[in-house]
């Protein structure tokens, strides 16, 4: 699978350090190897030359591991391009962003699916490579890997309330005439209110971790910045034995940062689902409430004679609504409300002729 990267500026500058870095690695390899004639024992290369290597680079642990894989591979004749990653270096974290750790620390990048082609056939899980200016990761994937299961709160209150308004729909059709249908409902209601209590606990939590996780982003951004004088300070002093461990608390800081980020994202994604469950309760109350109203009408006892004052209208109209509210006895779904009816097909009307209207505009602009 190809990802398409979409790095901003500094993400930009962070890769193409990363790039450098892991040039200086090969060299130093190339170099221990001409010298010393380790390049055929993979273990005794990495003993001689892996303190170096993380003296002179920034480069993370797990990337000179894997550097020194690739340095074999390539003095074995094998064409190797980009850098290796794995697990530890790389991580999808949504669908639209992945997780990249360089010299600068880890980095929060966009992307997008470009491509799957057939065949892997890299020792590494995946590799960062720059062709014709373009960053991407291609990333070895198992057809047959079965997706991870994952259920969220909200999605148990969602999949929860469907049931709920399914039974109240359509739920013990055939004991509607024989039993309460009335009591039925209204306990259909209690447990949507329930859920609704439940739904309100849950996004009041996500918003108590979404101003968690910002306030230790703030304090980490103030620590940052903190360092950021002291470096400075330190550098004006001359003393760059005491800077170096400094810059390193400060990239430690940086990806702990990153990773509040990431946490924040997905705390978001909570709430919107948490408001989403919400909104559906709310949906089916007002339709529970609407269906014990008519459960309600369609149980009294309905006049056998009109009223002297009905017209001709009036009493069809209310055998029409009669007639529903039987169908609404045998099947537990009420009819269509009848009231109003005339002015709904107005309303109905002006809605039409309105939209005939602008789509006309339309395409007069367009011509035009």
């Amino acid at each position: 699978m190809t990802c398409t990267l979409s790095p901003s500026p500094e993400d930009e500058r962070a890769i193409r350090a990363t790039f450098a870095d892991y040039g200086v690695l090969m060299r130093l390899l190339d170099d221990f190897a001409a010298r010393r004639g380790a390049s055929a024992n993979l273990v005794a290369l990495h003993e001689r030359a892996y303190a170096t290597i993380r003296d002179q680079t920034r480069l993370p642990a797990r990337l000179v591991s894997l550097g020194l894989r690739d340095h074999a591979a390539r003095r074995s004749g094998a064409k190797v391009d980009g850098l290796p990653l794995d697990g530890r270096l790389y991580a999808i974290k949504s669908p639209t962003h992945v997780s990249l750790a360089t010299v600068e620390g880890r980095r929060l990048i966009a992307y997008s699916v470009a491509e799957y082609r057939p065949g892997w056939r890299d020792h590494a899980e995946a590799r960062l490579v720059v062709r014709s200016g373009e960053t991407s990761i291609l990333v070895g994937v198992a057809t047959a890997a079965k997706p991870k299961e994952t259920h969220m709160a909200t999605e148990g209150i969602l999949t929860r309330i469907g049931r709920v308004i399914a039974g109240v729909a359509h739920g013990a059709v055939e004991n509607l005439e024989g039993a309460n249908p009335i009591a039925t409902v209204e306990q259909s209601i209690r447990e949507i209110d329930a859920m609704a209590e439940e739904a309100r606990v849950g996004a009041g939590k996500a918003r108590a971790e979404e101003h968690r996780i910002r306030a230790k982003i703030a304090e980490i951004d103030e620590e940052i910045a903190d360092l950021a004088g002291k470096i400075g300070a330190g550098l004006a002093e001359g003393r760059e034995d005491l800077v170096k461990p400094v810059i390193g608390l400060q990239l430690d800081l940086e990806a702990q940062q990153a990773a509040l980020e990431t946490a924040l994202a997905e705390v978001s994604d909570r709430i919107e689902e948490a408001g989403k469950a919400l909104q559906a309760i709310n949906s089916a109350r007002q339709d529970a409430i609407a269906r014990l109203n008519a459960l309600k009408k369609s149980t009294q006892p309905a006049t056998s004679a009109p009223l002297a004052h009905e017209s001709a209208s009036e009493r069809n109209e209310h055998r029409l609504a009669r007639s529903l509210d039987a169908i609404a006895r045998v099947t537990g779904v009420p009819g269509r409300p009848t009231t109003a009816a005339s002015e709904v097909e107005e309303l109905a009307r002006l809605q039409r002729e309105k939209a005939i209207q602008e789509r006309l505009l339309s395409y007069k602009g367009s011509r035009n």
